[in-house]
């Protein structure tokens, strides 16, 4: 067999590896529709379904999974889904494994514009459902747009990127916590419940705004997967002599999974972990070129969350456990696992 064949061979491996991924987590996630206080079964699930795209009458049982259960589903899998996406641009653009979407502060500006809007009432449209998340989502690109700048002009390296990131990380943090430490009992106990991701407020109108962004941002992305493949490898010297301009490219996807990232959070809080974790066990399986990198990291994190989602929901019925808690239980020991029985390096 020579080397061409070899390629091909492998090439449709990953294919076939990203393709059954995708296929377990559709069947997963129609299963876990059934699981929660109502017993649901997965015909009655099948059959709102169907009922759904021919418009007929819904039992009680079927308004249920139309409203309650399939958007919760939906956002769970977009959450994991954007959030690894963007963890695994992340990485790649400043050649890091350690980084997250969440390195260059927009958790903590998101948490800062919410709480503002819990606290104070400040912030965009406070007075209507969407003054949280429109609150935190503008902090969030506020943090970034800052981070850019300043960056900018010293040079957008991953070195200034990642050291910008942090401080203002520390800065937002810090303007949260003096919220906090003025804010009321109950105001406190919302503003501190948001940080911890969930997706119990989830409706086919959050779902759709997430949608739109991440139809949008990932094609965009992907289409720059071998450029990811060379600055995720190399140095910026060297990058640019294979005639890309990695100043540029470090920008343009940034932005982007900042972006996708901060449409997810500014709905569900934060779920920090996944953006983390899922690239590498995705790397660690599928290897380091983005072209199958992306795609597998993509459902690698989507079926985390859904997981994630689905014990929290069914561990303590009917008390829910966030699932921004619940996926750092379930991802550590399978992260620590993988790096213990595959030892590959990250890239």
């Amino acid at each position: 067999m020579d080397i061409r064949e070899q390629y091909d061979e492998q090439t449709n491996k990953k294919i076939k590896w990203i393709s059954l991924l995708f296929v377990f987590m559709i069947i997963l996630s129609i299963y876990t529709i059934t699981l929660g206080t109502a017993n649901i079964s997965v015909h009655e699930v099948l059959s709102a379904i169907r009922k759904i795209l021919t418009n007929s009458s819904l039992t009680v049982q079927e308004k249920i999974i139309l409203h309650l259960r399939i958007p919760r589903i939906l956002m769970a899998i977009l959450a994991g889904a954007g959030l690894s996406f963007a963890g695994t641009v992340m990485q790649a653009i400043t050649r890091n494994p350690l980084v997250s979407p969440f390195t260059i502060g927009i958790s903590s500006a998101a948490a800062f514009g919410a709480s503002l809007a819990i606290v104070f009432g400040l912030g965009i449209y406070t007075s209507t459902s969407f003054g949280i998340v429109l609150t935190a989502f503008f902090f969030s690109l506020l943090c970034a747009l800052l981070v850019y700048g300043i960056s900018n002009k010293i040079g957008l390296t991953p070195e200034t990127l990642i050291l910008t990131g942090i401080a203002l990380n520390y800065l937002f943090s810090a303007f949260t916590a003096t919220i906090h430490f003025f804010s009321q009992e109950h105001q406190l106990a919302s503003a501190v419940a948001w940080t911890f991701g969930s997706l119990n407020a989830s409706t086919w109108e959050h779902v759709v705004y997430v949608m739109v962004v991440i139809v949008i941002c990932f094609p965009l992305l992907y289409r720059q997967a071998w450029v990811f493949n060379a600055m995720a490898s190399n140095e910026d010297e060297l990058v640019q002599g294979l005639g890309i301009n990695p100043a540029k490219n470090r920008a343009v996807a940034g932005i982007l999974s900042v972006l996708v990232t901060a449409s997810i959070i500014s709905f569900t809080g934060v779920i920090g972990f996944v953006g983390l974790v899922a690239p590498h066990i995705s790397r660690l399986i599928i290897g380091s070129d983005h072209r199958f990198l992306l795609p597998f990291s993509t459902a690698v994190g989507g079926l985390l969350v859904v997981l994630a989602d689905t014990i929290g929901r069914v561990i303590l019925s009917p008390v829910i456990i966030p699932v921004g808690i619940v996926v750092s239980y379930l991802g550590v020991p399978l992260f620590i696992n993988l790096i213990i029985t595959r030892k590959k390096g990250y890239f």
